[in-house]
């Protein structure tokens, strides 16, 4: 999507804005990590260490503490205030002996990860790339910090989601909802960025509201409005609303608006390297072993 950016100044003041809001507004990130986790069941690694890579308030990580309870989990968010109710309240004797608990929490960008090279066996991401116009950046840190045989999982939007808003708004002075990233192009930037065996599938949900400002009421308290770089400076004016409101009125069915959500799962792992970052080949030798004779 050359011709399409993100604001990225902008998305992090209305998250920050919107923060009192963050619990309420995730019902779909609550949604995608029950899926999200269901597809577990085809993994058999037990990783060792686990970043959650835009935890938001930190309800993934409870799930996957509960998942895998002998794991170090990280949780990292590029939204202070949002992660400031992922941490869990101490008492006088923990802040007294200075003991951690729960997961560790870290406020950084996704494409500027404050980990060592190799050191998770597992990154969760539920949500996050739709926060991105090219998640090549993202993709290759995640890669970075991801060790050996170890598995990326994600979801996030594909282009059908707000599929009637999208039609519904006037285009006249520039585009008023986001596209989002196709799972075959996710799958190129996958593969570009390091990581092979890229499994992709997705599915289509349907919400339905009694009326449309209970869907905008939904994508403010997400912190999931309009933050293109081509966005339109100023309303629709008067006539521009009325004239969308009435063509969104024309999908109501048995009494409820529509409003389409695709959802992209995938995942792909990080194999053993077979360049060095100079160009030059990796030659792998194994020590022959030879039986003992009496």
């Amino acid at each position: 999507m050359s011709d399409f950016a993100l604001d990225g100044a902008q998305l992090r003041r209305r998250v920050q804005r919107h923060a009192a809001h963050a619990r309420a507004g995730n019902f779909l990130a609550r949604e995608s990590a029950s899926r999200m986790a269901e597809r577990l069941d085809l993994l058999r690694n037990q990783p060792q260490r686990i970043l959650d890579l835009g935890c938001g308030t930190g309800e993934d990580l409870a799930l996957l503490a509960a998942r895998y309870p002998d794991a170090q989990c990280i949780g990292i968010d590029f939204a202070p205030a949002v992660l400031a109710q992922a941490r869990p309240a101490r008492g006088f004797a923990d802040r007294l002996l200075r003991r951690a608990r729960g997961p560790a929490l870290l406020c950084a960008d996704a494409a500027a990860l404050p980990l060592a090279r190799s050191s998770v066996q597992m990154l969760w991401s539920n949500l996050l790339l739709p926060a991105f116009s090219d998640p090549l950046p993202a993709f290759r840190e995640m890669h970075r910090v991801l060790a050996v045989e170890g598995v990326l999982m994600f979801a996030t939007l594909g282009p059908d989601t707000l599929r009637e808003l999208r039609a519904a708004m006037p285009t006249a002075a520039g585009e008023r909802v986001h596209r989002f990233i196709d799972m075959h192009d996710l799958g190129d930037t996958l593969v570009a960025a390091g990581f092979t065996e890229p499994v992709m599938d997705m599915e289509r949900l349907t919400l339905t509201y009694t009326q449309l400002d209970d869907l905008l009421r939904d994508l403010r308290q997400a912190a999931a409005t309009n933050v293109a770089t081509t966005r339109p400076r100023g309303l629709a004016g008067k006539t521009g609303w009325q004239q969308a409101r009435a063509a969104y009125e024309r999908l109501r069915q048995d009494g409820r608006l529509p409003a389409t959500i695709e959802l992209v799962f995938g995942h792909a792992w990080k194999a053993a390297p077979k360049t060095t970052e100079d160009g030059r080949a990796v030659i792998r030798f194994e020590r022959e072993r030879r039986p003992l004779r009496g």
